[in-house]
C-alpha cells in the first residue's frame, strides 16, 4: 500500500474548492454525474429505507434523489459552503437532516439500514479508511445495505484510489459484509463502468 499522500484531505481543501466554484465537480450539469446518480439509485435493492446515512453529501444533488427512497436521511459533509447549498436545495424536504461532521473522528450515535459512501472514500488516509470501516460496521443494522460508488481514475491530490477503497471493503467479506452480486440484485449486472465503480454490500 503506497498512498499518494499519507493524510486525509482536510476540510480546508474542500472549502477552497467550493469558494472558487460552487459546483467544482459539476454535479449539477455533467451527463456523467447524472448517469452515475441514476445507477446509484437503481442499485438500491429495497424500495424504502427507514434510516439512511450519506457520508459526504456535498451540494446535495444526490441527496435530493436519495431521499425519495428514505423515511429519514442524514447527510453529512465537512464543508459548510457545500452543505449550505445542499440545505437550500432540500429545504422543502422534511425527511432530510444535515450535519457538519468529519468521519472517522465523528460519527452519528444511531443505527442505519443504509449507508452511502459516494465519491468520498479516496479522500481518507489508509488509517482513516480502516477506522471509517469500523464505524460504518458498528452503525449498520444486520441486513442493512452499504453502497459504495467511486471514480476510479488517477487523481493527484487523493490519498487513495477508488479501487483501493472498494477492495478494502471486500476484505471484510464474508464474515462482516456480504457482497451482493448481479445474480441477486438485477441492477448490478454491470458494476464497473469506464470511469467509476459501484459495489453493494449487506451487513452480516
Amino acid at each position: 500500500m503506497n498512498p499518494l499522500q499519507s493524510d486525509s484531505l482536510p476540510p480546508s481543501y474542500f472549502d477552497k474548492l467550493y469558494s472558487e466554484d460552487p459546483d467544482p465537480w459539476k454535479f449539477e450539469t455533467r451527463e456523467y454525474e447524472a448517469n452515475k446518480y441514476a445507477a446509484t439509485i437503481a442499485a438500491l435493492p429495497k424500495e424504502r429505507y427507514r434510516s439512511a446515512f450519506e457520508i459526504g453529501g456535498s451540494i446535495g444533488v444526490l441527496t435530493q434523489k436519495l431521499q425519495e427512497r428514505c423515511d429519514s436521511l442524514l447527510s453529512i459533509d465537512v464543508s459548510n459552503l457545500a452543505q449550505n447549498r445542499a440545505k437550500e436545495r432540500c429545504q422543502h424536504l422534511s425527511n432530510v437532516k444535515f450535519q457538519i461532521m468529519r468521519v472517522p473522528e465523528q460519527y452519528p450515535d444511531q443505527m442505519f439500514d443504509l449507508t452511502l459512501v459516494s465519491e468520498v472514500g479516496y479522500y481518507w488516509s489508509w488509517e482513516d479508511l480502516k477506522k471509517s470501516q469500523q464505524c460504518i460496521l458498528e452503525h449498520l443494522e444486520p441486513g442493512g445495505h452499504l453502497l459504495l460508488v467511486h471514480w476510479t481514475l488517477y487523481a493527484r491530490d487523493y490519498p487513495l484510489s477508488g479501487d483501493e477503497v472498494h477492495n478494502s471493503f471486500f476484505e471484510l467479506a464474508p464474515n462482516k459484509l456480504r457482497h451482493l452480486k448481479g445474480q441477486r440484485v438485477q441492477h448490478l449486472k454491470d458494476q464497473r463502468q469506464e470511469e467509476y465503480r459501484l459495489d453493494l454490500f449487506e451487513r452480516v
